[in-house]
């Protein structure tokens, strides 16, 4: 009877202990963290658009994030005087075309490394990986005289060209890991119904890869709408080639910087991206999941 007694003892399932927080609270618990880490990575984007709207001496006041008397002049100023304007198209002309053209070659690059058995593909791919090492500083130079060889060396064109080998392989990465995970009935059944590889991957591969197209739009567009170092030295002796990045840096001057009117500028270069990732976000997360998972 004592051991009937213990065997029920020791085979007894143990007792969950209550948890401290229920899962509601958990929940508001973890909101609240991250509203407060949100907080603080918005502040400073918060703080430039409401300094847009103030004066350089308001400014210096520190009277808080709302403006006593909001203006649009630092707007105006930044648009007319400042040629932002100008600036603004040549840095959507060279963004849109970097875009395309990193896009397709990234694309066609990733294909035949996802999907075709090349020899020597191990050897290229580590090279490839081996150029990420190499600071764009080192680079510059190269780029420079290679573009003024071909005649583009004071023109929108070679700053578009010159922004395109940036980050391109890493998309190639991202693109042969997203076609790697495809199904080789794809390709079976397009050679079947006699379609060419190049055919194959335009109209079949290509559009099953929107998710990776996204998520390559968005990251060059960031990349070419942002980049400050090659279009300085490009732009260096032509100022109408600028673009935003180099724009907002000259109204810092040698003894005065134009805070209102930096502010804006800064304003009129950032909403553009946020509104295209706030669009587009969906898929680039989908699409860096799918890349990572191939």
């Amino acid at each position: 009877m004592a051991d009937a007694a213990l065997s029920r003892t020791s085979f007894a399932p143990p007792r969950r202990r209550e948890a401290w927080l229920s899962p509601r609270a958990r929940r508001t618990l973890v909101s609240i963290v991250l509203a407060a880490i949100c907080a603080v990575w918005v502040y400073p984007i918060v703080w430039m658009i409401s300094a847009s709207f103030k004066t350089n001496g308001e400014i210096f006041a520190d009277s808080g994030l709302i403006p006593d008397a909001p203006t649009f002049d630092n707007y105006t100023r930044a648009w007319r005087e400042a040629n932002i304007g100008q600036y603004f198209f040549n840095t959507l002309f060279v963004t849109v075309g970097s875009v395309i053209i990193t896009t397709i070659a990234a694309a066609l690059m990733g294909y035949v490394l996802g999907r075709r058995p090349i020899p020597g593909k191990t050897a290229l791919m580590g090279l490839m990986v081996f150029t990420l090492f190499i600071p764009q500083g080192f680079t510059i130079i190269p780029v420079f005289e290679l573009l003024t060889s071909v005649g583009l060396g004071q023109s929108l064109w070679g700053v578009m060209l010159a922004t395109c080998g940036h980050s391109i392989v890493i998309f190639t990465f991202l693109f042969a890991g997203y076609f790697g995970q495809m199904p080789k009935e794809l390709e079976e059944a397009s050679r079947m119904d006699g379609v060419g590889p190049l055919k194959t991957f335009w109209y079949v591969m290509l559009p099953l890869s929107k998710p990776i197209i996204v998520t390559v739009i968005v990251m060059q567009t960031l990349q070419a709408w942002n980049d400050f170092l090659l279009p300085l030295v490009v732009t260096l002796a032509n100022p109408d080639l600028r673009t935003l990045s180099v724009g907002v840096y000259s109204f810092r001057g040698e003894h005065f910087i134009d805070w209102g009117g930096m502010t804006a500028a800064s304003a009129i270069t950032i909403i553009p991206i946020i509104l295209l990732f706030l669009f587009l976000q969906r898929y680039f997360i989908d699409g860096l999941a799918g890349a990572v998972k191939g």
